[in-house]
């Protein structure tokens, strides 16, 4: 059965201007869900266009502004490696971010890259469950999603062609990566879809036809795992830069429907 999500394209001119789109965005949503609930349960993700918004957040305003302690941050994905190598998104975070802003280590949690690729992803869903206090079958509700996408297709850890992609019941799970001849730990699609926002960040020339294809292309989600995220809201955003929205049908930003 088809389902038509409202995607918002929020165009930027460049890297930079996405990052700034980022991080304010992170900060209003956080922001919303702490007014609303109490605390805000953010997932992020790896790549370039979060590593600037990272640092934007920890300088001012942003740093100043935010209610760390209320913030409770999680991972979408992560390496197999140990959490001290230049390849994991937990370090790169904590270089970043995490060392410089007052965000209680204890609100903190990770993927353990450096355990058994199985034994990290049964931990996280574990934590997971325990943090988010879910009963049998319950799916966690991120306030927060955010999700790069790369020139292959792929968000988070679910990569073209690998098993991940059928995985609808675990909320976390190690998926094998052929083509990296690697293992990755990461939220399963149906747990990023039950967020109350999912948010792409992407930028590059690189990422054009790719993109152009994830949005007015054929379903083939085996292809093109990206095309998997379909928030149950019915809404989604993306945060481009003009070189990845050039081939998009409103290459400026706006919203289309996107059914599928």
């Amino acid at each position: 059965m088809s389902r038509t999500t409202l995607v918002t394209l929020d165009v930027s001119p460049d890297a930079a201007a996405v990052a700034k789109k980022a991080a304010e965005h992170f900060a209003a949503t956080v922001k919303q869900a702490v007014a609303a609930r109490g605390m805000a349960r953010v997932a992020i993700s790896g790549g370039s266009t979060p590593k600037r918004m990272f640092a934007l957040l920890a300088q001012e305003p942003f740093l100043s502004a935010l209610p760390w302690d209320k913030l409770h941050l999680y991972w979408v994905d992560e390496r197999c490696v140990p959490p001290a190598d230049p390849e994991s998104n937990y370090g790169v975070t904590k270089e970043l971010l995490l060392d410089k802003v007052p965000l209680p280590a204890s609100q903190v949690y990770r993927m353990e890259g450096e355990l058994d690729p199985q034994e990290a992803s049964s931990r996280y869903e574990a934590l997971i469950r325990n943090t988010f206090k879910l009963e049998g079958a319950e799916t966690p509700v991120f306030d927060l999603v955010q999700l790069g996408m790369g020139d292959d297709g792929h968000t988070a850890s679910l990569f073209p062609h690998t098993e991940g992609i059928d995985e609808m019941g675990r909320i976390a799970f190690a998926n094998h990566v052929p083509q990296k001849n690697t293992w990755r730990i990461t939220l399963s699609w149906p747990v990023i879809n039950a967020a109350r926002e999912v948010v792409f960040l992407i930028e590059g020339a690189a990422k054009t036809d790719v993109l152009a294809r994830v949005l007015t292309g054929p379903k083939d989600v085996e292809t093109l795992p990206s095309q998997l995220i379909r928030p149950a809201n019915g809404k989604l955003l993306f945060l481009l830069d003009t070189a990845a929205a050039a081939k998009l049908p409103s290459p400026h930003g706006g919203t289309m429907e996107w059914v599928g």
